[in-house]
């Protein structure tokens, strides 16, 4: 799931990929949230805080806020840059060795918050959180072309939305027929990844009540094992016993 691209990709793999990534991307932002009180991937969320810091003058709180959107967009601006680095090389696991990176860092995160104490854990959980949900996010929308994303809802929610009201017009005759499947498909995958978050949200509230920072371990765990199936997926693809395929016949 974490080797074809775009149009190579199909309904079941995108479901795989929702199913686990988002999953992991629910999990670890609601924790967070009742362990320190902070969004750690809901930018909507974070720059209307942000707005309405800044219009009653609390310059310093809303500082924060700001600088939480700003750790998502870096992750997911690096995590841009070494796919792109990663296609021009011909490095075809380059998605999961993105993925494999944020197993590390979350690890490295998992220790700050076992490790640390004060203002300072509350700062590094949250803007390393923002930051590796931005990478995973953005690892999610280029693999997938913009079908799927895991770390945010809003957007999962509207397509939803517009493909019931694309349903309704087909069952009433006012749109074509033919499109009703390719509407299923995506229907089905919007759903199951508010599914995923929503769940995986809940169950992640409760690991962290029993383990506390231990379930960041968990999750990189989890991510590394993923990474590391979608690396060994993409040396199988890449090396074939009948000899290496390039990697624009893989596309």
């Amino acid at each position: 799931m974490l080797v074809q691209q775009g149009t190579a990709r199909n309904p079941r793999i995108d479901l795989n990929l929702v199913c686990t990534l988002a999953g992991i991307a629910g999990a670890l932002p609601a924790s967070a949230f009742y362990s320190v009180g902070f969004f750690s991937a809901n930018m909507t969320c974070n720059v209307s805080i942000l707005s309405d810091h800044i219009a009653i003058g609390q310059w310093l709180s809303g500082l924060f806020y700001f600088t939480i959107a700003v750790a998502f967009i870096i992750g997911a601006s690096l995590s841009t840059l070494l796919i792109n680095a990663g296609r021009r090389r011909n490095i075809q696991g380059i998605y999961a060795y993105n993925i494999l990176g944020e197993a590390i860092l979350l690890a490295l995160l998992a220790i700050a918050d076992l490790c640390m104490l004060g203002t300072w854990r509350v700062s590094v959980v949250v803007l390393g959180l923002a930051f590796l949900m931005g990478l995973q996010n953005a690892v999610v929308t280029r693999i997938s072309g913009a079908r799927a994303r895991t770390a945010h809802v809003s957007g999962m929610a509207t397509d939803i939305g517009i493909k019931l009201g694309i349903a309704f017009d087909i069952l009433s005759g006012r749109a074509r027929e033919t499109d009703a499947v390719f509407n299923l498909s995506k229907l089905r995958l919007h759903f199951y990844t508010i599914a995923a978050f929503l769940l995986s949200g809940i169950l992640g509230v409760l690991l962290y009540q029993a383990i506390t920072g231990w379930l960041l371990i968990v999750a990189s765990m989890l991510l590394f094992f993923i990474a590391m199936m979608g690396i060994s997926s993409a040396r199988r693809t890449f090396w074939p016993c009948g000899g290496a395929r390039s990697y624009v016949e893989l596309r």
